[in-house]
């Protein structure tokens, strides 16, 4: 069980820390290089540049975590984050950190990052036993949606007292990070990579191959291109209606306690709905609520549809995490989940400059109604393919190799747990 078993604990606090400092620093680089003297495209340069890296190294990372031990591989990551970061701090002792600098940061940043998520993920698998899988990526989506809720109001609060206050606690909760990974007593067992399957690409070729799976990933990642342009629409048409920051900061708000919400029911709603009952739910909940914007935009309105939008949401991760970790070959889950990732991620980054563009040339309403279409468009063509992912419910590719090796006996629980 999940309570009992502290490598789990161990591995979720790491997440938990380094992930509420990143989300401290994102706020914090932007704010920096503004102070600076810089200008918006500059301030936003700097997340792009971490974007980048990351989508651009993920395929690459992937196939080092299915070569190398994947707890070694997060804890350099951390390493390298702590050292990356408190560069920023240590620089502003002596004078100010350098624009140029800063990009450095961010993409050295950005590449262990890159390393860092894949190794996360197929972790997991290592130290959590099939049965509590679904249960353990439920509790990670949880501390995720908490960490997006507070972590960038936290990151204004520690700026407004000092402006190198966020880059401290980013680079200690990497060190923090660090020495909680190095604490993890339970190793994956080693797996040497199969001759056919050593390209970067061979994690891509797999999940293309599993056609339930794949179509699966193609809903989501328009479903993920759809939520992050809803994000910028809520931000846009607030503004447009004379909503202040005040208004707008607690509405946005309310998207991440519907994301913890969700994130707790998703374990107990996947083991009772089917797959497609979940999926098309999620679709056609998703299509009725932009409806409704495009008709009647206030925000207290918007405030409560928000919450149960992002409530639907996290059980999509969940099915989409437990099988993936449940059916992909061990010798390949680094690539597979950076393959993921990339098709996830990559469709989900085109989601602001696509609410920005049609909010300018459309407007609200029709910005609504654009992406309610868009919803109910890919929910309605996936209706059939979407029937054939019931068998993901119950079926799971065997694997005979065991899940951890342990090497010691502090393990809090037995390998199973």
């Amino acid at each position: 069980m999940l309570r009992t078993n502290r490598n789990f604990r161990r591995s979720l606090l790491a997440d938990l820390t380094s992930n509420v400092g990143s989300a401290v620093s994102i706020i914090a680089f932007p704010l920096l290089v503004l102070s600076l003297g810089g200008n918006a495209v500059q301030a936003g340069a700097v997340a792009t540049v971490s974007l980048v890296t990351r989508l651009a190294f993920r395929l690459p990372a992937g196939s080092l975590v299915d070569r190398w031990d994947r707890r070694k591989v997060m804890l350099t990551a951390d390493l390298v984050r702590f050292l990356a970061v408190s560069t920023i701090p240590l620089v502003a002792l002596w004078g100010s950190p350098h624009y140029v600098h800063l990009l450095a940061v961010a993409m050295v940043e950005g590449l262990a990052t890159a390393l860092f998520g894949p190794a996360n993920t197929v972790l997991v698998r290592d130290i959590v036993v099939e049965r509590d899988l679904a249960q353990a990526l439920g509790v990670g989506q949880a501390v995720q949606a908490a960490v997006n809720l507070a972590g960038p109001a936290l990151g204004g609060a520690l700026y407004a007292v000092d402006r190198m206050l966020p880059f401290v606690v980013d680079a200690l909760s990497y060190a923090v990070s660090a020495v909680l990974l190095w604490r993890i007593t339970v190793r994956p067992a080693a797996t040497a990579a199969r001759t056919g399957d050593r390209g970067l690409m061979a994690g891509i070729r797999w999940l293309v191959r599993q056609r339930e799976l794949f179509v699966i990933m193609l809903y989501a990642a328009v479903i993920n291109l759809v939520s992050a342009a809803i994000d910028v629409t809520v931000i846009l048409e607030l503004r447009d209606n004379g909503s202040s920051s005040s208004v707008i900061g607690p509405i946005l708000s309310c998207a991440g306690v519907g994301a913890i919400i969700g994130s707790l029911l998703a374990p107990w709603l996947v083991k009772r709905l089917s797959v497609p009952a979940i999926l098309l739910g999620i679709g056609a909940g998703w299509t009725t609520i932009l409806a409704v914007f495009a008709v009647a935009f206030q925000p207290w309105l918007v405030a409560l549809l928000l919450t149960v939008l992002m409530m639907l949401s996290p059980s999509a991760g969940v099915i989409v995490g437990h099988a993936l970790l449940a059916r992909a070959p061990r010798h390949l889950l680094g690539r597979v989940s950076a393959a993921t990732g990339l098709l996830l991620s990559g469709l989900a980054a085109l989601g602001p400059i696509a609410a920005g563009l049609l909010f300018q040339g459309l407007g609200g309403a029709r910005s609504w109604v654009m992406l309610a279409v868009l919803t109910g468009a890919v929910t309605a063509v996936g209706w059939i393919p979407l029937q054939a992912t019931r068998r993901l419910n119950a079926t799971a590719a065997p694997d005979p190799e065991p899940a951890v090796v342990a090497h010691s006996t502090d393990l809090g629980a037995s390998p199973d747990d």
